[in-house]
């Protein structure tokens, strides 16, 4: 399996943060990838990955819950200076997108961070990891302004209707995260996937956020990802072994810098 979204370098794992790498490795965990939050957090995730190189992989983006008016701009020059440099270890430009959720008083420097990161996945060659909370159609509106650059990504902690997934997988070069909410009792997740090609999704757990059942309420680990694969492999009616064949060879196409570890 290939954790395709964990934040294990946060403050939440200082404690046993090696012991949740182990238990990855041991539940049969192949990679797990880490978006980036801020510039605070690059260097705890850095760290990480110089720990266990070629298994915990990074990403570089500003989460927008993390733009702030006055230093975003600041924030992202900086950012891309490191992106610019030949031999970069980051996967991906994530975590980026739009969350209009709890506040829209930031709604245009959002939006404008995201274009922004956009810009750098064409320039760089690199995929998406994108956030959307509230902000499907913007987030839509978004990528299509840019839909001759043949982007690609993941749609992170997919959420929506059938409809919207069918939107979203307009975008050929993108899948859908997948994640623990799948499992919750009262989740429409499962129809939904119904209408979604096995061949479009991929696993993530969002540690240490949204634990899948039975670990729902507890602190999520990367271990845990392996109950939202046994989940996609109920749904589509095919083998744990075949589900994971098919959401890993997703991953590797989405991310082909995995291919060279």
């Amino acid at each position: 399996m290939i954790d395709t979204h964990s934040h294990i370098y946060e403050p939440e794992f200082d404690a046993d943060r090696e012991e949740v790498v182990q238990r990855a490795r041991q539940a049969g965990v192949e990679y797990i990838l880490l978006p980036n939050i801020n510039a605070g957090s690059i260097e705890p995730m850095l760290s990480l990955c110089r720990r266990h190189p070629g298994y915990c992989l990074p990403m570089l983006g500003l989460h927008p819950e993390d733009v702030v008016p006055a230093t975003y701009r600041q924030v992202l020059a900086e950012m891309e200076v490191m992106l610019k440099a030949p031999d970069h270890p980051f996967i991906a430009v994530g975590e980026v997108g739009l969350d209009f959720y709890w506040d829209q008083s930031n709604a245009r420097e959002q939006e404008e961070a995201f274009r922004i990161q956009i810009e750098w996945a064409a320039r760089y060659r690199l995929p998406l990891m994108i956030h959307s909370r509230s902000a499907h159609r913007q987030i839509v509106e978004a990528l299509t302004e840019y839909k001759d650059e043949q982007l690609s990504g993941v749609f992170h902690c997919f959420g929506g209707t059938a409809e919207e997934a069918q939107e979203l997988l307009l975008f050929p070069g993108f899948v859908l995260g997948i994640g623990g909410v799948l499992t919750y009792k009262k989740s429409t997740l499962p129809e939904v996937l119904t209408t979604v090609p096995l061949e479009r999704i991929v696993l993530e757990t969002d540690s240490p956020y949204l634990a899948p059942v039975p670990h729902r309420g507890k602190r999520n680990e990367s271990a845990f990802v392996v109950e939202v694969l046994r989940k996609v492999a109920q749904i589509y009616n095919v083998s744990e072994q075949q589900a994971e064949a098919v959401t890993n060879s997703n991953v590797k196409r989405i991310f082909p810098r995995l291919n060279l570890q």
